[in-house]
């Protein structure tokens, strides 16, 4: 199916919206050129309402990481993106957001990806995107995935943790992220959107 059908079809999608407490509402964006895919969890809140991806302080964290403007980031030729669960979730009891919906990736994410040829990089945000995407080759803990990034890049996804406020302290604890992981992930990310 050709990529605009398939994105208005995934708009569209009413699948889980039984399960979905602020009902559905699809964020998914994608452009064939794109060379760089982002596969993050699910939107939040401001997510949801606003239909944008990424429109939060996670979103800003993650630009800085890769050092990119928002021009850039939300250019759908350059950059697709991609989440475990295209609608909000919901919250869990004790706060926090609730896992990614399961049927979102089986159903969805084989054929976007068909429709996505030029793509080169895949960064795979949080423990449900490098579950699903590396398997049986992800470590025994977030730390220990995003550590071997450069086992991973062979197949061209690169792990990330996920960008919120709760990663402040795991960045500080884990240094390298700084000094080994950003650099690459700046360098490669730079060559791709030129």
């Amino acid at each position: 199916m050709p990529l605009a059908p398939l994105l208005a079809e995934i708009s569209a999608c009413t699948h889980c919206a039984a399960h979905l407490p602020r009902g559905p509402h699809p964020v998914v964006r994608a452009g064939s050129a794109a060379k760089l895919l982002i596969i993050g969890q699910a939107p939040g809140t401001r997510v949801h309402e606003t239909g944008i991806p990424w429109n939060d302080r996670s979103g800003e964290r993650l630009r800085d990481w890769l050092q990119i403007s928002p021009e850039i980031f939300y250019d759908e030729n350059k950059i697709a993106i991609m989440p475990m669960g295209f609608c909000y979730p919901g919250v869990l009891p004790r706060g926090g957001d609730l896992p990614p919906r399961p049927e979102c990736a089986p159903l969805w994410h084989e054929k976007l990806l068909a429709e996505l040829p030029q793509i080169e990089l895949t960064l795979l945000i949080g423990q449900y995107a490098q579950k699903h995407y590396l398997g049986k080759a992800r470590g025994k803990t977030l730390t220990e995935t995003v550590s071997g990034f450069q086992t991973h890049l062979k197949s061209n996804y690169l792990p990330l943790p996920h960008p919120s406020w709760r990663t402040t302290g795991w960045q500080r604890k884990n240094p390298w992220f700084d000094s080994d992981l950003l650099p690459e992930l700046r360098r490669r990310t730079a060559k791709l959107l030129v």
